[in-house]
């Protein structure tokens, strides 16, 4: 199985809960391909560069997973499928940082 830090954009008009709602069942999704989620950031709500489907804002949530390869293809047509989901992107790495995401870093930074 490969590492992949996958990072799904969802509609600025779900609320939080709905969110991690959300998070959840790309969770299930994972678990049922055979794969598993080896940690999930919430990054917040954020501005796009540019309108994505009239969305001038959107929350990112990043998965951290191990999944076969040949199961990427089935995670992203779901993805493409789910109309909360206005982007995706899978990308495979060598291995999981145990560490917060630079991301993460930086909303902790904002907060203080």
């Amino acid at each position: 199985m490969a590492y992949y830090e996958s990072v799904l954009v969802f509609r600025q008009d779900l609320t939080e809960p709905q969110v991690k709602e959300k998070a959840a069942k790309y969770t299930e999704i994972i678990k049922e391909l055979g794969g598993d989620v080896k940690s999930t950031e919430f990054w917040g709500l954020k501005n796009l560069a540019y309108v994505i489907r009239k969305n001038r804002k959107a929350h990112y949530v990043m998965l951290n997973i191990e999944l076969p390869g040949a199961q990427v293809a089935e995670l992203e047509r779901r993805a493409r499928i789910d109309e909360d989901v206005i982007r995706f992107l899978n990308v495979r790495v060598e291995a999981l940082s145990e560490q917060p995401s630079i991301m993460m870093k930086k909303n902790n930074e904002e907060a203080e």
